[in-house]
């Protein structure tokens, strides 16, 4: 028998939505779309980063891939590779890995390209809009193919670039500016 999926006429609707698999999925049009697994150099680095920010700001306050995003425009919502959450979102996330629009933004979102022309045109188009309509003050464009780490800041609005970083360059982090880390240190070993 064919199993029918289920459609959903709001974020609030979806939420309540369990299909008891471990399965994320972006909300589109109203449908699910299963969202690939990440690779194993994402996933190496997203780790490396979160390493390097939980020594900053504590290991309850970054969150891997699994944190999802309510986002403005379709998709309804996404997994960045790492996002560092304030401290009220600690207590707001115990239940649910989800930060909603009606909650304060992140304090900075950092993905990490995927090969393909598709995935870097989601990255560096798509999701800045998004993230930026969502108010959140800081976002990277961790770039695996060309080594490099594009810093966004928010000012009135939009981002502006603090910086497109590589080699031996130090990353700059108007939001965390005690982070010490270049870009080489990221792309080591790989």
């Amino acid at each position: 028998m064919l199993a029918l999926q289920p459609r959903f006429k709001s974020f609030a609707e979806y939420l309540a939505y369990e299909d008891d698999t471990d399965q994320l999925y972006e909300l589109f049009n109203g449908e699910l779309i299963a969202v690939p697994t990440e690779s194993g150099l994402n996933f190496q680095i997203a780790t490396f980063l979160l390493l390097k920010f939980a020594e900053i700001v504590g290991y309850r306050r970054v969150r891997g891939h699994g944190l999802e995003l309510e986002v403005h425009g379709e998709p309804k919502n996404r997994f960045p590779d790492l996002t560092i959450i304030r401290e009220e979102h600690i207590a707001q996330l115990a239940k649910r890995n989800t930060i909603r629009l009606s909650m304060l933004p992140p304090l900075l979102v950092v993905e990490v390209v995927s090969p393909g022309e598709l995935q870097r045109e989601r990255d560096y188009i798509a999701k800045r809009q998004q993230y930026q309509a969502c108010g959140i003050p800081e976002y990277w464009i961790v770039d695996p193919q060309t080594r490099t780490v594009l810093v966004l800041e928010l000012s009135a609005g939009c981002y502006q670039e603090v910086g497109n970083f590589k080699e031996v360059m130090a990353i700059q982090s108007p939001t965390f500016p005690q982070l010490s880390l270049t870009v080489n240190e990221i792309f080591k070993d790989l």
